[in-house]
């Protein structure tokens, strides 16, 4: 949608992610994890790779080193050896073993729960340490990936200038925060099964949230 259209009030705003709750009520994280360790590990490893890919190779890197304890002295050649069929596998092996690292010695071995700790360790920005406080530890946060920033965009909730910080601001400004954490999810589901990026009717897309407000 162009830039000169206005853009969404809260009230609509909320109305929309509803819209989108009803399209897919099951809307949660697909990256398979069994703990808060696993689960940091796998957001890292996902960056610009399908959670499908991510989910193909933790089980066995999981079993071969399920604590930090274990990933931290794992041999880096092992480690990309069991992820290098996803992208940038060289750079995340030296991640999650510098994270895990940092996770004993910084943390005990535990993963922290917020913003400024989560964002110390190796590999972990913004989304990654949303991710992890929403789905790991139920804390009010917006993880703003490719599809929540091309949907906000797409639907004008933000500006089409806005940066991934701006939009995460703007959804947590018209947004209550008991709705922050399944927005996410559902902005991720709606754009990656209703309203892909790659080209297709996006109309059909626009009169699906419309039925489903008027329903």
């Amino acid at each position: 949608m162009p830039d000169k259209e206005r853009l969404l009030t809260s009230k609509e705003t909320i109305e929309l992610i509803e819209a989108m709750g009803k399209l897919f009520p099951n809307a949660k994280a697909e990256l398979v994890h069994k703990n808060s360790f696993e689960l940091l590990i796998s957001v890292i490893l996902s960056a610009q790779t399908t959670d499908i890919s991510v989910n193909k190779i933790t089980p066995a890197l999981f079993q071969a080193y399920p604590t930090p304890e274990l990933m931290m002295e794992a041999p880096l050649d092992d480690i990309m050896d069991k992820i290098k069929t996803i992208g940038l596998y060289r750079n995340k092996s030296k991640f999650i073993k510098k994270c895990s690292r940092e996770l004993v010695e910084k943390f005990g071995g535990e993963v922290p729960s917020t913003h400024k700790e989560l964002e110390s360790l190796a590999g972990v920005g913004r989304k990654t340490a949303n991710v992890v406080m929403s789905v790991a530890f139920d804390k009010p946060a917006i993880a703003v990936d490719t599809h929540v920033e091309r949907i906000s965009k797409k639907f004008n909730i933000c500006s089409q200038k806005a940066t991934v910080r701006q939009v995460e601001n703007t959804l947590m400004e018209k947004l209550p925060e008991d709705l922050w954490s399944v927005a996410h999810h559902r902005m991720i589901f709606f754009g990656r099964y209703q309203c892909p990026a790659r080209t297709h009717d996006h109309n059909l897309c626009i009169e699906k949230i419309k039925e489903q407000i008027r329903a």
